[in-house]
């Protein structure tokens, strides 16, 4: 342990940080093209899932970068009539909610987002959703997330666990991104499955040790 800039750092914070650097260095070599693709992968192995196929309201996010896009998927939700939310970052890292309109009405916003110009309905709204599409880098053999650690998620869980909500949590990945361990905190909290091109990996609880870090 030890402090940086009037912050105490643990070993944790330490391992995280190295993961998602070279999870994010792996994901900066892809060609764009590939990852336009694989997106098109993704919605259909996604819509595969009962939790999505039964759903009628998700909480999503527009993927940005070389993120796995979500483009095809938010398109083909709203198309069979699912209520698609997405995320509105406010000034403190927490996030707001909107419908998902359309491509048409997405919006620039800050660090290279896009949002949804549409009314905004409140941070509590994603506790209607069934399902709730998280983002991340990796997940574990446990399904312990790990995001790019804004926080920005990790509130989004405990307010679903406040308000007493239990949708399926689903993070889309690559390949090569379901990994044997993540670094993990007591609160983190599991998904229940990530999807990848090449299939759909399913996950019992964690353990009570650790449980997956914000976007």
């Amino acid at each position: 342990m030890r402090v940086e800039q009037g912050r105490t750092v643990t070993t944790n914070d330490a391992r995280k940080r190295a993961l998602r650097q070279d999870l994010i260095e792996v994901r900066n070599s892809f060609p764009r093209d590939d990852v336009s693709a694989t997106g098109s992968v993704l919605s259909e192995r996604a819509l595969q899932l009962d939790e999505l196929a039964e759903a009628r309201t998700v909480a999503a996010y527009v993927s940005v970068g070389r993120e796995p896009s979500t483009r095809a998927l938010l398109d083909r939700l709203r198309e069979t009539g699912v209520r698609v939310l997405l995320p509105v970052l406010l000034p403190d890292n927490d996030l707001d909610w909107a419908a998902y309109e359309g491509p048409e009405r997405l919006v620039k916003a800050g660090r290279g987002l896009l949002e949804p110009a549409g009314p905004r309905l409140g941070p509590e709204a994603v506790t209607e959703a069934e399902a709730v599409l998280l983002p991340g880098l990796a997940v574990d053999r446990r399904g312990l997330r790990l995001g790019r650690g804004g926080g920005s998620y990790d509130r989004v869980l405990a307010r679903l666990e406040r308000a007493g909500a239990t949708p399926a949590l689903v993070v889309l990945l690559y390949d090569g991104e379901v990994l044997a361990e993540v670094p993990a905190e007591a609160h983190d909290r599991p998904v229940q499955a990530a999807v990848t091109p090449s299939g759909v990996h399913r996950f019992t609880a964690a353990p009570a040790e650790g449980r997956n870090h914000g976007r």
